[in-house]
């Protein structure tokens, strides 16, 4: 059973969230907040496997709940349910970890393959919402790998990368290669300072730029 919590400042909307999900007999909502503050203490108190965040909420938004719940427990996969799709916000969720990032015109049942999902290791971004971002990402200044470099990638960080790629999460990549958690985010580390990268997202194009996955 997945437990859900739902994070959002519209009682109504609440409510719809919680009557959609737990038509799925595979899903039980086990709680409600209407801002990011609440879900974080909701989450302590319930330990859900997934929240669904929105972003505009008053006293703390979800961009907030979402670092406060990744800083306390990073294994808690957190999905971005709103309207907004501009591209500050879009990156700043996904600097604080969140998971997946939809809008709220999905599909109800496309809303609970993505919960699924995410719950399974893979992070999910809605293709209008990828639309917005990835002419940001070609600009972006990613060089093409020299050989030095392709050369100081490791074997065991390569496996690594292309699970990046493949959209494995931390807890999902420790699983599959039989490493530890605290290892895997220390391999990630190292290998973004080796080629001068800020995040994951900027990992990925890179391996797919210079085929090194």
């Amino acid at each position: 059973m997945i437990r859900v919590l739902i994070a959002d400042d519209s009682m109504i909307l609440r409510n719809g969230l919680k009557t959609i999900l737990e038509q799925d007999t595979g899903i039980e909502v086990v709680g409600i907040a209407e801002n990011g503050r609440e879900a974080y203490e909701k989450c302590k108190e319930l330990h859900p496997d997934v929240v669904l965040m929105d972003i505009r909420m008053p006293e703390c938004n979800g961009v907030e709940g979402t670092a406060l719940i990744k800083e306390m427990d990073e294994n808690i996969k957190i999905i971005i349910l709103t309207t907004f799709d501009d591209k500050g916000t879009i990156s700043k969720a996904i600097e604080n970890g969140a998971d997946a990032y939809v809008l709220k015109d999905i599909k109800d049942e496309d809303l609970i393959r993505t919960i699924k999902g995410s719950v399974n290791g893979f992070n999910i971004i809605q293709r209008s919402v990828y639309n917005s971002i990835k002419e940001d990402y070609k600009k972006t200044e990613i060089s093409l790998a020299n050989k030095e470099q392709v050369e100081g990638i490791t074997k065991r960080e390569l496996e690594i990368i292309k699970l990046i790629v493949d959209g494995y999460d931390n807890k999902s990549i420790a699983a599959t290669i039989h490493i530890a958690e605290g290892t895997v985010r220390n391999t990630i580390s190292l290998i973004l300072n080796k080629l001068n990268l800020k995040d994951r997202t900027q990992l990925a194009v890179f391996a797919i730029r210079n085929d090194i996955v």
